[in-house]
């Protein structure tokens, strides 16, 4: 235990000491108000990102990947507990399983769709799969990468089968969670299930599916019970549901999203809800906590770092991408 404390404290006084480097508003303000995608690019060195003003598309994306992937192994090796890590590391396993059956059922390469970024190789996922040994994979995710494939065979519907996996990967974050025994990172899951519920619901209402569709997208394990928001009826309902908790904003929005609102704002405003919480790693002076809210504040930096970049490069305008912008960690 002493060893474990140890660990942390010297862990979290790092990432600490790295939050400043992180993409704030500020920095994100001026990339926008570059004149150029060239200035813009220069001063995300500021950050510590290699230079990019002579990047095109390609290269920017293989940039933000690399960091992402030399972040998540820095920390695999630094956190004395494997499973902070893997919180997120699971989801793009989720992502190259897709890829995988996706592929193989439209006699494709995928391969250049792939990502590093999970806890399994995916030319050994692909070993994996082709030679049936998926008893080698994590539980929950062999099961439902072998469901998946069947269900896509049977059905030709991709949808359904990203439905199974989508489903393990909630669970496998909440076991991932539930190992650490941290209040904070189940706290955490439960708030991404929530948000995904949440998400699901709006879509599912504005793409006027059933009920039926909806009980087979929602996920169990949030704060909010599925039946209870399956049941939630209006926008009213929806948004006493989420009365104050980090998503009560993003429950207006959707609210409002339900009667013809934007949709880029809600699913923004959930986001947000996310952000919101992270923040809150910050009250706490070391511990799996510093170690999760850096590594998502990563993950949303990267993403804003590509919207940003890949805005300016493509002409678009500033205040069309500060829109789209999500709140930031730093």
């Amino acid at each position: 235990m002493a060893k474990k404390k140890e660990a942390y404290l010297s862990l979290s006084a790092m990432l600490r000491a790295r939050e400043p480097r992180l993409l704030n508003a500020e920095r994100a303000g001026r990339m926008l108000d570059a004149a150029s995608f060239e200035e813009a690019a220069k001063l995300l060195t500021d950050c510590g990102y290699p230079d990019l003003s002579q990047a095109k598309a390609g290269e920017i994306e293989a940039a933000l990947t690399q960091r992402r992937e030399q972040i998540l192994d820095e920390l695999v090796q630094l956190s004395p507990e494997r499973a902070i890590a893997d919180l997120f590391r699971i989801k793009y396993d989720t992502h190259n399983a897709k890829v995988l059956l996706k592929s193989e059922a439209m006699g494709t390469d995928g391969a250049a769709l792939y990502s590093r970024s999970g806890r399994i190789a995916p030319e050994k996922l692909q070993e994996l799969w082709h030679e049936g040994r998926l008893s080698e994979l994590p539980p929950r995710f062999g099961k439902a990468l072998q469901e998946a494939g069947s269900i896509l065979a049977r059905t030709a519907n991709p949808q359904l089968s990203d439905f199974v996996l989508d489903r393990a990967m909630f669970e496998e974050m909440e076991a991932a969670a539930k190992e650490t025994e941290n209040p904070f990172l189940c706290s955490y899951v439960r708030l991404l299930i929530d948000s995904a519920n949440l998400k699901s619901l709006v879509r599912t209402a504005r793409m006027h599916k059933d009920a039926d569709f909806l009980k087979e997208v929602l996920l169990p394990g949030g704060n909010v019970d599925a039946d209870r928001l399956s049941a939630a009826g209006d926008g009213e309902g929806l948004t006493a549901l989420f009365a104050h908790s980090p998503l009560e904003q993003a429950a207006a929005r959707g609210a409002e999203a339900l009667d013809g609102g934007s949709l880029t704002a809600f699913e923004r405003a959930c986001d947000n809800g996310v952000t919101s919480f992270l923040r809150s790693a910050k009250l706490v002076s070391y511990g799996p906590e510093a170690v999760a809210a850096y590594l998502a504040a990563v993950e949303s930096e990267i993403t804003a770092v590509r919207m940003i970049l890949t805005g300016k490069l493509s002409g678009i305008a500033p205040e069309t991408i500060r829109e789209r912008l999500r709140e930031f960690y730093a």
